[in-house]
């Protein structure tokens, strides 16, 4: 009886929202069912959103304001120099500092004591160097920002195709094997998601799997993350002097990223890596059980491993290959050096006026140097850092998207009132249409290319017909005679 009343519900449609209540003919207590997910249409007044950023106070102080990766779904009225919020500024408090007392105390030994002038040749002559060492630095750094953005975009597109393949082109097989199918199925997307999450924690050194959106999807695999979660040290509370110090880039402050790797007792694996071994294995299983019977698709879902993989190895390959120490050494060297000269070089013609001129000098020369340190590596979370979260929220909302209802039917939906093949030059629906000849149809396509050429924007210009143009000829030959 519970197997009839099954076959006879309808698929739900995205706009039927409202959950029927279970047909399986048990009578569970509600209570029973388990923990409810903070995502579940049960007890919600209002429709979930997914945060894109990590919670914080809403206040406006540092520990909201400067913290990243910015969410790109805000907008801003403030007009881009009055913003705050992704500028490198806190960073550059110190270093202006300095440079404030530095200018400020060459200023007044110049003006009091003993005039400090050097000529300003050295100025443009490292000028040009500084020039070069920074627009050096800036594209590279931008250039490893936009490789993990293409990166990340490549999995979020073979995920998204790899998720369509499995639950479009796999079918399910009839009775208890059926449903098998269907959780299988699932199950395969669901690690899709945890893929691109534990890319994520890879990218940041965040080992193990003590994460809200990791732990639940493959806490059930057996992975050497798994195994070693119990012995990685959990991350410390920062002090609040040690917190300040790392929004004031001060280096000291900041602690090793890999700490945590480190200090596990046992070895880690390479989660991403297992989880596409699973994968493999269930693409693998539909094949064998050919639910997956086309060979078109089943390449189509082996390469969709492969480029997964790839994106994996390419990410590694940009977090794990930063601009050589040398040049980072050298670069900041070299800019330190050009902007402390500045007071000896500025105070013979602008006196006083040395001091705001070094800081308004540093602070671009300085700046554009800290931005390039900032977005070198881009999974980070600094504020201008790739929103990894944002990524991953959408890659779930998509697999959602795509599993809310089972493969469409082409004789259903093309039949539907709606469908008006010939559209814009006929209303007319698919029945109607349906019910001409074939001829019919031809002309009509006939007719709408001729339509669409009276109407095409790049041939708007009225155009002189063939009758018009030989009059026109000929009254010139006349002239001319």
């Amino acid at each position: 009886m519970a197997a009839s009343n099954a076959s006879t519900t309808k698929t739900l449609r995205p706009d039927n929202i409202e959950i029927p209540p279970s047909t399986s003919g048990t009578n569970k207590p509600e209570e029973d069912e388990g923990p409810i997910s903070p995502r579940s249409w049960r007890h919600r007044t209002v429709t979930y959103q997914v945060p894109s950023r990590r919670p914080t106070t809403g206040s406006l102080d540092a520990e909201d304001y400067f913290v990243g990766p910015r969410d790109m779904s805000k907008h801003s009225k403030w007009p881009f120099f009055m913003r705050m919020h992704g500028s490198v500024f806190p960073k550059m408090i110190l270093p202006l500092t300095v440079v404030t007392v530095w200018s400020t105390a060459i200023t007044c030994i110049s003006e009091f004591l003993h005039p400090l002038a050097v000529s300003t040749l050295l100025l443009t002559v490292l000028g040009f160097v500084v020039g070069l060492a920074i627009s050096f630095r800036t594209s590279t750094a931008y250039e490893r920002y936009t490789e993990g953005r293409k990166y990340w975009s490549q999995l979020i597109f073979v995920s998204q195709n790899l998720a369509r393949t499995i639950w479009i082109h796999t079918s399910e097989r009839e009775g208890d094997l059926g449903k098998e199918d269907l959780l299988n199925k699932l199950s395969a997307l669901n690690l899709l998601n945890a893929f691109a999450c534990s890319v994520k924690h890879r990218l940041r050194f965040e080992p193990g799997i003590d994460y809200p959106d990791l732990r639940d999807r493959i806490e059930y695999l057996d992975t050497f993350a798994r195994a070693a979660d119990l012995e990685i040290p959990k991350p410390s509370e920062k002090k609040k002097v040690k917190a300040v110090g790392e929004y004031l880039g001060v280096t000291f402050a900041e602690s090793n990223p890999r700490k945590r790797i480190k200090r596990s007792k046992k070895p880690l694996g390479n989660l991403s890596l297992e989880i596409l071994n699973h994968l493999s294995s269930y693409v693998h299983s539909i094949i064998d059980n050919e639910t997956l019977k086309i060979g078109l698709y089943q390449n189509q879902a082996i390469t969709g491993i492969v480029q997964l993989n790839e994106a994996l190895t390419g990410m590694d390959r940009v977090l794990q290959t930063p601009l050589p120490i040398a040049y980072s050494i050298a670069i900041s060297q070299i800019t330190w050096v050009y902007v402390m000269m500045l007071p000896f070089q500025l105070w013979d013609d602008l006196r006083w006026i040395t001091i705001p001129g070094c800081i308004f000098a540093a602070y671009i020369i300085i700046g554009l140097s800290a931005i390039g340190r900032e977005i070198e590596n881009p999974f980070g979370n600094d504020v201008n850092d790739l929103p990894l979260e944002a990524y991953c929220e959408e890659l779930e909302m998509d697999i959602d998207t795509i599993t809310s209802n089972p493969a469409p039917v082409p004789q259903e939906f093309m039949g539907r009132d709606g469908n008006m093949p010939i559209w814009p030059l006929s209303c007319k629906s698919y029945d109607s249409w349906k019910g001409r000849s074939k001829q019919d149809i031809r002309d009509a396509l006939m007719t709408k290319t001729k339509a669409d050429m009276v109407v095409r924007k790049s041939f708007a210009q009225a155009r002189a017909s063939e009758e018009e143009a030989e009059k026109a000829h000929h009254g010139t030959q006349q002239q001319d005679a």
